[in-house]
């Protein structure tokens, strides 16, 4: 099998950054952008061009990489005191080493337990409150249009927010829980309008307009929401 990515690490000022190189059959062109974290970089390259090629991009663009770093916010650890959004609300989290459980109360999450689980457990809980909220939203949207959804995974994609399978088969990122509700909303509506329409063309629009909670400005809003600032959900756990 032919090998589809390739590691590497530059060094940029002293600093060792690391550089993944990706092959991407339907790419046309080199394309450099930081990863998910801010923390290194990503080149994706056509099947017929080489890591090599790859690798000199992104020694050419170093200082550019280096700025972009310089921006991206900082990695936030689940922690005792950590800040964290919920349906993008500002959250603080709580050690409650005799509590039960994780509760959401008052603007805080109180997770138990022995504080070296801290970070699994509202892990764990978050993945559960996505699942809950959005399984709930795909099946009353999918009703609407008198669909069948026949799975819905919960994952920690990296490239994409959701996916609809030709099977009916619905994926979504856990960490849309952390984004606004009408941006989740947005997501769910635009995958559910997939059963329907396996294009983005008018028709498609029309439908993920009808099936969110409100109207089509309100779609562009969650799309424009996601495009600015849809990279820092990654920055959390």
């Amino acid at each position: 099998m032919r090998k589809t990515q390739s590691l590497h690490t530059l060094k940029i000022d002293g600093e060792a950054v690391q550089v993944v190189v990706r092959r991407h059959a339907q790419a046309r062109r080199l394309i450099l952008r930081l990863d998910e974290h801010g923390s290194g970089a990503v080149v994706t390259i056509p099947k017929h061009s080489s890591f090599a090629e790859g690798l000199e991009m992104a020694q050419r663009k170093s200082d550019w990489i280096k700025r972009q770093m310089a921006k991206a916010p900082p990695s936030v650890a689940f922690g005792d005191g950590s800040a964290v959004p919920y349906l993008g609300e500002p959250h603080v989290v709580r050690h409650v080493p005799h509590g039960r459980g994780v509760q959401r109360i008052d603007g805080e999450i109180l997770v138990s337990g022995r504080i070296e689980h801290l970070n699994r457990r509202l892990t764990d809980w978050l993945k559960a409150q996505a699942r809950s909220t959005i399984s709930q939203r795909a099946h009353e949207k999918a009703l609407q249009v008198e669909r069948h959804i026949s799975r819905i995974s919960i994952r920690d994609t990296r490239s994409r927010w959701g996916s609809c399978g030709a099977n009916g088969a619905l994926n979504f990122s856990w960490r849309l829980v952390l984004a606004p509700e009408h941006v989740l909303d947005y997501v769910v509506a635009h995958e559910v309008a997939h059963l329907v329409h396996r294009n983005h063309g008018a028709g498609f629009w029309a439908l993920a307009a009808t099936l969110t909670d409100d109207s089509l400005g309100r779609l562009e809003d969650a799309r424009a929401w996601l495009n600015a600032f849809g990279r820092t959900l990654h920055r959390y756990g």
